[in-house]
């Protein structure tokens, strides 16, 4: 079975130094998400007021198939090599699915 909408809220922690660098990267990846994929209705970009190393990714796509195409932008691939180079850990990644409101 799809989910639709597919939902991922994936966070990830920063070293203190690459934290503005990757919080800009971030936004890039958002604006060009929503902006240049029709799959993607929502990328919001999430700081918590209490952990200054934390940065929480909020994406919202159409299905799987819509995520899966996010994977393969130019966009993405430049995040890719920013997580990498900048020393940043993935800490949790889940994929939600709508249960109740006004989905399609």
């Amino acid at each position: 079975m799809s989910i639709k909408p597919f939902t991922v809220l994936a966070e990830f922690e920063t070293p203190p130094e690459s934290y503005a660098a990757f919080l800009e990267l971030c936004q890039y990846d958002s604006v060009h998400s929503v902006q240049d994929e029709p799959g993607c209705s929502c990328f919001d970009v999430l700081t918590p007021e209490d952990e200054p190393n934390i940065i929480v990714l909020y994406e919202v796509y159409a299905d799987r198939a819509a995520f899966d195409a996010h994977k393969e932008t130019p966009h993405y691939a430049k995040f890719s090599a920013g997580v990498e180079s900048m020393g940043i850990t993935l800490k949790s990644v889940r994929f939600l699915a709508l249960r109740s409101g006004s989905a399609a």
